[in-house]
């Protein structure tokens, strides 16, 4: 499976993911801090880090600084801190995902597949699939059944954030904070907007969805025709 690294004070936390993880068939290696946690990731490299913000020695935003300054692994922020700007600067720091506490366990194993699943794919070959869509974020260039479709910046990075998790829901404010950089207050028309006009160049509606799907007050999932 994969190889995991739990940074949580928070020991009933820490020793519940833990345990949950290994019962998946991961090798999970755990840090109640920041100092140790970056020793930790350099040490053993790996494949994902489950990063909590409040650590008793470091803010973890400033850890997650540090591991980018040395390593692209993959990081999942788990943290109470559910305010939109810090979300937007975790995101921006470099989180692969963010969940915010109290969070189910199976909710962050999910969350750690798509993670891993993004990774796979940014390797040789980073253009996503879903169906006959497809994405090379390398040209910048999407093709439906063959044929070249014209979208702008925006409409790349939505189509991109919501294949590149194909078969999960993303919220609009993980879409407005990743694809426009922006908190979230009065951010769904935004989104929505953009969606529309994404949706018209896919050949679909909201109400005939074929390739994005709306799940009313959750978000939008990216799927395959006939696998909503």
């Amino acid at each position: 499976m994969a190889s995991v690294v739990i940074v949580e004070d928070d020991a009933s936390i820490r020793s519940s993911l833990q345990h949950a993880l290994e019962e998946q068939g991961h090798a999970v290696a755990t840090s109640p801090d920041g100092m140790h946690a970056l020793d930790l990731v350099v040490r053993t490299e790996p494949d994902v880090v489950l990063l909590d913000l409040g650590l008793p020695d470091i803010d973890g935003l400033k850890v997650l600084a540090m591991l980018r300054g040395v390593t692209p692994v993959p990081v999942l922020v788990i943290t109470a801190r559910d305010d939109d700007a810090t979300i937007v600067a975790a995101l921006d720091a470099g989180a692969d995902d963010y969940v915010v506490k109290p969070f189910g366990l199976d909710h962050v194993a999910a969350r750690i597949r798509a993670v891993l699943r993004r990774g796979a794919t940014a390797g040789d070959d980073p253009t996503l699939r879903v169906g006959e869509l497809v994405i090379d974020p390398r040209s910048r260039r999407v093709t439906l059944a063959g044929a070249d479709v014209d979208l702008t910046r925006k409409e790349f990075d939505l189509l991109f954030a919501l294949a590149s998790r194909k078969g999960e829901v993303v919220s609009k404010r993980t879409l407005l904070a990743e694809v426009w950089q922006q908190a979230y207050g009065g951010g769904d028309r935004t989104v929505d907007v953009h969606l529309s006009w994404l949706r018209r160049k896919l050949g679909e509606t909201a109400a005939e969805p074929r390739y994005l799907h709306t799940v009313r007050g959750v978000g939008i999932r990216c799927a395959e025709p006939g696998r909503d």
